[in-house]
């Protein structure tokens, strides 16, 4: 998910990311972070030599593992297949809510499901409701379609006994209905939280994980800044949500795993803890949320 204040995503724009400014340099390293979501592919990394180097990069800077998700059905089957070329990634599948209609392309529903079913796949997402591009942007799946597609992959998630991982742009309020109408999953994240101090309350109080990006280290942040606060600490998880959202101050240069320690060194001070604290109980927040298996690669 990428807010307002963020650069647009979606499927087929990731290789355009982050040309006009070099990529950040290596942070001082901070052990024992998770990139708890990121795209492999948005950051050219197709091949497993070009996976194992960038994995590689991240490591050298504490970040031990990365979960690369899924928009579309080809990245669906990318990323499966890119988790299988280095112990240290991790893939969740789903259909990003702007693409939604590919819900109902023949035979997509049964290979989505395959694909979330395997092993390496430790969340279905990120799917969810996005508001923002309606009539921005031709190919956008309608509302209807969105919610369709939503209803749909909470029941995959709740099926296969797996994490849902939600993009929720400008959708605070439907994305809560749907979750009440469709059923909630056990485990509930929100991927790059968007929302204030008040979205950030109903969402712990039902349970719900939050997932903060870049985003947060943002100058007009500040209401984002007020709900990073509040989260109880083994509800909050760090992520990139790479090629986009790079942290401050190398905004709007190319994003990748490697750039964590950014985001968790001012999420650290943020919330008056040290960042090896931070390091510590996110990533037990995401061994936990991600199964038996993430924890013990």
């Amino acid at each position: 998910m990428v807010p307002s204040t963020g650069t647009p995503e979606g499927p087929g724009r990731m290789a355009d990311m982050g040309k006009k400014k070099p990529p950040p340099p290596l942070p001082a390293p901070l052990p024992g972070l998770v990139d708890a979501h990121t795209h492999l592919d948005g950051c050219r990394a197709t091949t497993p030599e070009a996976v194992r180097e960038l994995v590689d990069r991240a490591a050298s800077v504490g970040v031990q593992r990365v979960v690369t998700v899924a928009c579309d059905l080809d990245q669906a089957r990318y990323v499966v297949e890119a988790s299988r070329w280095d112990d240290r990634v991790f893939a969740a599948v789903a259909l990003h809510p702007t693409d939604a209609h590919q819900l109902e392309v023949d035979g997509a529903r049964e290979e989505l499901e395959r694909l979330a079913s395997d092993p390496r796949c430790v969340a279905i997402g990120e799917t969810g409701l996005d508001w923002y591009w309606l009539g921005k942007r031709d190919g956008v799946a309608t509302p209807e379609q969105q919610h369709a597609s939503f209803g749909w992959h909470i029941d995959l998630a709740k099926r296969l006994g797996k994490p849902l991982m939600i993009h929720n742009r400008e959708a605070d309020a439907d994305i809560i209905a749907d979750l009440d109408r469709f059923g909630a999953p056990e485990t509930v994240i929100f991927h790059c939280f968007s929302g204030d101090a008040a979205m950030a309350r109903e969402c712990v109080d039902r349970g719900y994980v939050l997932s903060f990006s870049g985003t947060v280290t943002f100058s007009n942040a500040v209401q984002l800044q007020e709900a990073a606060r509040l989260v109880p600490d083994d509800q909050l998880l760090v992520e990139t949500d790479a090629p986009y959202l790079t942290p401050h101050p190398h905004r709007g240069a190319p994003n990748e795993s490697y750039c964590v320690p950014y985001t968790a060194n001012y999420l650290a001070d943020l919330r008056g803890i040290a960042p090896e604290r931070l390091a510590e109980m996110t990533t037990a927040t995401a061994d936990r949320v991600f199964g038996e298996a993430f924890a013990k690669s």
